[in-house]
């Protein structure tokens, strides 16, 4: 049994769950002090690839960094490297399919913040990112590892987008989710199924730690 699935999936997923905890946190942050349209619009702007099929996500990827397209071709002209088809290009499909997830949740866990708290802190002469990573971070901080870690799952299992921004080569490109379905695809039931119970496994450790984390809460 090859792991390279695996391993590619883990990597894929690792990767984009930290750009997405990073960039999922300071959109919550920023966007929930601006006027109540902008943000509006941009809360739709950033939650639509929640309810988006992930191929249309995908299609949209391809438009904008496809080797013919504005971006893509850009970059394979000027630095001779294609934004596709690379084990890489699935960054980028995970990191705009499951960024929603870490973006919802940490506003959630930052509109539930007692902001007395931090109007406290500022009578105290306390600075705003003091009291940003000292005071509310803290405050939130199982909302937000929990958004990191349901992100990180929803990473391991994508495929839509995945395969159509990275597409399949065994060794090169392939993740769990394209591994099923090729080996699905070609009738080995047997080593398909195999995969699947991987993937469930995993989901399951990751559910039973989001859990864990509501019941601390």
């Amino acid at each position: 049994m090859d792991w390279y699935p695996l391993l590619n999936s883990l990597r894929i997923a690792v990767i984009s769950a930290a750009v997405v905890f990073f960039a999922g946190i300071a959109a919550a942050y920023y966007i929930a002090k601006l006027p109540r349209v902008l943000k509006g619009v941009l809360d739709v702007v950033l939650t639509l690839p929640l309810v988006l099929p992930p191929t249309v996500v995908g299609y949209l990827l391809l438009c904008l960094l496809g080797p013919r397209r504005t971006v893509g071709a850009w970059v394979l002209e000027t630095f001779g490297t294609r934004l596709t088809m690379q084990w890489w290009s699935a960054v980028f499909a995970v990191t705009v399919v499951v960024f929603p997830l870490m973006y919802r949740t940490a506003r959630g866990a930052f509109e539930s913040f007692d902001e007395d708290l931090a109007r406290a802190g500022k009578t105290l002469g306390l600075s705003n990112t003091y009291i940003f990573w000292r005071i509310r971070m803290p405050c939130c901080r199982q909302g937000i590892i929990a958004g990191a870690v349901l992100s990180f799952a929803r990473a391991i299992g994508e495929y839509g987008a995945t395969s159509m921004v990275a597409g399949y080569t065994p060794g090169r490109t392939a993740t769990v989710a394209t591994e099923v379905y090729q080996l699905w695809r070609i009738g080995n039931d047997a080593l398909a199924l195999r995969w699947v119970l991987v993937n469930i496994a995993i989901s399951a450790v990751v559910l039973l730690a989001v859990n864990l984390l509501e019941r601390r809460r």
